[in-house]
């Protein structure tokens, strides 16, 4: 009978370890906590009492040598912390193993106590909790459009897609994860109109005295090692007007939109960092036809981002950590809810903000 020849084996191992008088105590209380209860009658077993097929020798040997074990986990702890090989083959199988056997035949007392749960920040968990943010759609879903209509000689189908458009430049001018990690906005660029697009690429990154044209403020951008996305979700709203525009040589349909997006930005590998960055903006694009094309080009877009450096070299986005705040430049002005898509326009360079 292998079975019960290997817990022989490992029985013998693991009662070696204890002095004689120590042995001699345990089988005595073993051997009485199994012994079975006497039946009225001589023994004899209850009616309907069903013997097992198969063999039955070893039996009582059997029960003993499970309940010496039993006796021995309980009053034995250092053996089952420190020596899991004697209770399974080396090499020793994982800790949760050792657990799992262990709570099948000792009491409670021989358990692992229970770990402590540890709190976490919610903020490290979720950023967006406990602002505005929480409720906001997630990704380009919170870009919202107008209907299309026919507007100043445009069909509906024809403002319909310059509405899509539209939104397209937006989620890669704002969502795009090259962009944002500081890469090359090629995502953006590609969508804008060639001869928009030759002037965007001019202008991007410039340096010194030219800076306050440089186009890496139409995308947000976080400065090269000062920050990365803490989480893959994005929060974003939005609302957007949809009119007719005429000027000298052009007119069709005028879109008007303002939006916030919200991320959950960290030092480099620093989760513990996590917090809020919000970028308030605003587009108006005009939509028209031009030799026979439809056009798309923006007019009007900007943006600016909170808590961020004032008086940056460029126009990447540097987020301000709370532990960093101590010492970099004051913003100004009378404090703007960057939350508000209602709110007035920052009147200064750096503007203050109520929240995050």
């Amino acid at each position: 009978m292998p079975y019960g020849d290997d817990l022989d084996a490992r029985f013998n191992e693991l009662i070696s370890q204890f002095s004689e008088e120590e042995q001699r105590r345990m089988r005595a209380a073993a051997v009485k906590g199994v012994r079975p209860p006497r039946n009225a009658g001589g023994g004899a077993r209850p009616a309907g009492t069903r013997r097992e097929a198969g063999p039955q020798r070893r039996t009582g040997r059997l029960w003993v040598a499970l309940a010496l074990m039993c006796t021995v986990l309980a009053a034995s702890g250092i053996v089952v912390a420190f020596r899991p090989d004697l209770l399974s083959p080396v090499p020793a199988r994982p800790a949760v193993t050792l657990t799992a056997t262990a709570v099948a035949t000792a009491p409670a007392t021989a358990s692992a106590p229970a770990a402590t749960p540890v709190a976490v920040p919610e903020r490290l968990v979720n950023p967006f909790a406990g602002s505005p943010a929480q409720s906001y759609a997630e990704g380009v879903a919170g870009f919202v459009m107008p209907k299309a209509r026919a507007v100043s000689g445009l069909s509906e189908k024809q403002v319909a897609a310059g509405l899509k458009r539209t939104r397209a430049l937006l989620a890669a001018a704002f969502l795009d994860r090259a962009t944002i990690a500081g890469g090359r906005p090629s995502a953006f660029m590609k969508l804008l109109h060639p001869d928009e697009r030759s002037i965007f690429a001019k202008r991007l990154d410039r340096k010194g005295g030219e800076r306050d044209g440089d186009t890496r403020g139409w995308v947000t951008s976080l400065a090269p090692g000062s920050a990365e996305l803490a989480t893959d979700v994005i929060k974003v709203t939005s609302k957007a007007t949809l009119a007719p525009f005429k000027e000298p040589g052009h007119a069709g349909a005028k879109v008007t939109t303002r939006f916030v997006v919200v991320y959950g930005v960290r030092r480099p590998g620093d989760a513990g960092s996590t917090m809020r960055l919000v970028v308030h903006g605003r587009a108006t694009m005009l939509i028209y036809r031009a030799r026979g094309d439809l056009v798309v080009w923006a007019t009007d877009w900007s943006r600016g981002a909170a808590p961020s450096r004032c008086g940056a070299p460029d126009r990447f986005v540097h987020p301000v950590f709370p532990e960093a705040r101590q010492g970099e430049p004051r913003p100004t002005g009378a404090p703007l809810d960057p939350y508000d898509l209602d709110g007035p326009e920052p009147d200064v360079p750096c503007q203050s903000v109520r929240r995050t």
